[in-house]
């Protein structure tokens, strides 16, 4: 059983971000008084440094709902992982996912170094029963309706089962994160006609048809539908889901930025700008990642969500609320069980096909 909203606790590492504690305590306010998260917080950090910041950021009426961790150290950007986290054991990455090792928090959230959040949540918590290894999902938006796309970049290097575990993380994610009760899962290829693809996504394809059932599976889609919005739960290995996450992000600085260049050319273009400010506005809004921001690592025994280093308040708000919603979706519970069901399915298969 999921805990209840108001039973529901969050533990932030507000230390790990480019941007500093200052940043998860706007994002904070912003979660509690625009978002209106009805969790409570557990901030781990510098302890005289977060009390004076939450009387800075007017948060003193929400202290019944927010408590605080000291931690003297901070794992950096470009440590190594495994040596970060041996050496820095009073860190408040290290702190925070001690508290949901303890079952002190429901979720976990950081902005931190990705290798020491995921080699410090994997050794820590280890796999849900099953489960080879997690995966990095994100939410991505559409033409029509935001999608799951994973892994984005936690194995570079799977195997068929590695995906069709994918394809069950994404799926149980879309139900949490995105509320479809039946989400549409696809596998990223190159063509869409039978035996298009590598050896991993051919062998991947026909798994996914055994577990049909299991998940809602579409079949494959190639790259240029990506962005249709006719499917919910995109599955990749980590080394194409990664390369697609990162040029899809810089695609769109470019674009941006281009946009931003080409309407101060001359003064009609100006004019122009001015008056469809509302519109970019909204495709700022709608296209960027603040919305759908914080990557959860599926298939631990855990909710570990990663924020981009560069986080603004607005995107640590929004991975606050989806930390919130995928506890109380009993996500971890769910994916369990269509793991099992998942596994089941494919050994039958291969048993089948064994000369």
């Amino acid at each position: 059983m999921g805990a209840s909203a108001v039973n529901c606790t969050i533990a932030v590492d507000t230390m790990g971000g480019d941007k500093g504690p200052t940043e998860f305590i706007r994002g904070l306010f912003y979660a509690l008084e625009e978002l209106k998260l009805d969790c409570h917080f557990t901030l781990v950090g510098n302890q005289r440094l977060l009390e004076r910041l939450l009387k800075v950021g007017k948060l003193e009426g929400y202290s019944d709902r927010i408590n605080i961790i000291h931690s003297t150290q901070v794992i950096g950007m470009h440590e190594k992982p495994i040596q970060a986290l041996k050496s820095k054991k009073d860190s408040s990455m290290v702190k925070a996912i001690a508290l949901l090792k303890e079952q002190q928090a429901d979720a976990m959230i950081s902005c931190g170094n990705t290798g020491a959040l995921m080699a410090g949540g994997t050794l820590r918590l280890r796999q849900i029963a099953g489960v080879d290894r997690p995966a990095l999902g994100i939410i991505v938006p559409s033409k029509q309706n935001p999608f799951v796309l994973t892994d984005v970049g936690a194995n570079p290097e799977s195997t068929p089962e590695n995906l069709v575990h994918n394809a069950v993380l994404g799926a149980n994610y879309a139900k949490a994160a995105l509320n479809i009760a039946n989400p549409r899962v696809a596998l990223l290829t190159i063509g869409t006609e039978e035996g298009k693809g590598n050896a991993l996504t051919n062998a991947t394809h026909l798994l996914l048809q055994e577990i049909d059932g299991v998940i809602n599976y579409v079949g494959p889609i190639e790259g240029f539908q990506l962005f249709d919005g006719n499917v919910d739960v995109v599955v990749c290995d980590g080394f194409v889901g990664n390369v697609v996450l990162k040029s899809s992000e810089a695609l769109f600085g470019f674009i941006g930025s281009t946009i931003r260049e080409e309407l101060v050319r001359n003064v009609k273009r100006k004019i122009g700008a001015v008056l469809s400010k509302s519109a970019f506005k909204d495709m700022k809004t709608r296209l960027g990642p603040d919305q759908h921001a914080g990557a959860p690592l599926l298939g631990l025994r855990g909710n570990i969500l990663k924020a981009h280093g560069s986080s603004n308040y607005v995107a640590i708000a929004n991975a606050l609320r989806i930390a919130q919603e995928v506890v109380m979706h009993d996500m971890i519970d769910s994916i369990g069980s269509d793991i099992n069901q998942t596994n089941a399915l494919t050994t039958h298969c291969d048993a089948e096909n064994a000369p």
